[in-house]
């Protein structure tokens, strides 16, 4: 198990994660966008958000560093922006964390399957740190 950390930009992202490769010599990432993602028929993507990034990850001095937009409309605050991301490959290990967590938290989303993961879900504790989980089998 790893604890990553996961950084939110409020439309700038690609530029701030450019930035980074740069600055660490890491190499240009590969991206994600939320228009590239598979279309989900209940929910009409915003034009606004097709060109955002989703998902971009940087090894910066041997630590994943996560990276995306915040959707259109979800809130965005400097400073609140960071979350921390359990990555495993034990599914016991993310749904205990996440139980646990959940015990005076609030779920951002309960655990299920994604597109890009058999197990994921977002829970922001009673201290008022989000924690990400995310199974990688």
């Amino acid at each position: 198990m790893s604890v990553d950390v996961y950084l939110n930009f409020n439309g700038n992202c690609r530029e701030a994660v450019e930035y980074y490769a740069q600055v660490f010599g890491t190499g240009k990432p590969p991206f994600m966008t939320f228009g590239d993602h598979p279309p989900d028929p209940r929910f009409e993507l915003p034009e606004e958000a097709k060109n955002l990034i989703m998902h971009a990850r940087l090894n910066i001095s041997g630590s994943n560093v996560m990276f995306s937009d915040v959707f259109p409309g979800m809130p965005f605050i400097t400073g609140n922006n960071i979350s921390l991301s359990i990555v495993s490959n034990s599914l016991e290990e993310v749904q205990t964390a996440f139980h646990r967590l959940k015990e005076g938290g609030k779920v951002g989303m309960e655990l299920q399957e994604t597109f890009w993961s058999k197990c994921y879900g977002s829970i922001t504790d009673k201290f008022g740190i989000t924690w990400q989980f995310n199974y990688e089998a």
